[in-house]
């Protein structure tokens, strides 16, 4: 386990109110537009902000969702932190984003969030599981699916492009937490009901 120090412990907490900022909530309330909570499927990110009609708007808050990953764990990389320090780092921002403590705990999905948390903690294994996606993506057109396969094959790519046994456990926790919060659409791709995009 990591040792805990102020600087740590900082950082951690500094992590989960960085993810607990809702780039959509605020970036929508600035625009002038509906919280996203209210409409669509009710999920504070980029895609239900594009639903709302504003292709810019939810470009930047698609940004804004992994820089909220990024800023955090580099950080910790600034200040030497280990591989399973920065990844208590990368769970507290993405915990920020699912339940952030500004916003009444209702969050978004998490994946920019912890794309750019992984991006951070090891490019390669950010990339390999982007990959994933875009080629799931490319073959059924339908991104839940996509999301969903790459989230459950992180942990494993993790088994062979990070060291720490404990960082491996964090990684393995972030992905069930995803796909928890992708119940609803692995329902909906069960009952064949998931719609495909483009």
């Amino acid at each position: 386990m990591p040792e805990l120090s102020v600087s740590v412990l900082a950082v951690v907490l500094g992590a989960y109110l960085i993810g607990s900022l809702s780039s959509a909530v605020i970036l929508c309330k600035v625009a002038g537009l509906p919280d996203p909570r209210t409409q669509g499927s009710g999920n504070p990110g980029a895609t239900n902000v594009l639903r709302m009609g504003s292709k810019r708007l939810a470009a930047l808050v698609l940004l804004l969702d992994v820089l909220k990953g990024v800023i955090p764990v580099l950080i910790g990389h600034l200040l030497g932190f280990d591989m399973t320090v920065l990844a208590f780092v990368a769970l507290f921002a993405f915990l920020g984003h699912l339940y952030p403590v500004f916003f009444q705990f209702r969050g978004g999905k998490g994946v920019a969030t912890a794309l750019g948390a992984f991006l951070a903690l090891s490019p390669v294994l950010a990339g390999v599981g982007l990959l994933t996606w875009l080629l799931v993506f490319a073959v059924s057109r339908i991104s839940s699916l996509s999301a969903i396969t790459a989230t459950a094959l992180t942990p494993v790519y993790a088994c062979w492009l990070i060291d720490s046994i404990f960082a491996r456990w964090i990684i393995l926790l972030i992905a069930l937490l995803l796909l928890w919060r992708h119940r609803g659409n692995i329902q909906r791709l069960l009952a064949g009901e998931e719609p495909k995009s483009g």
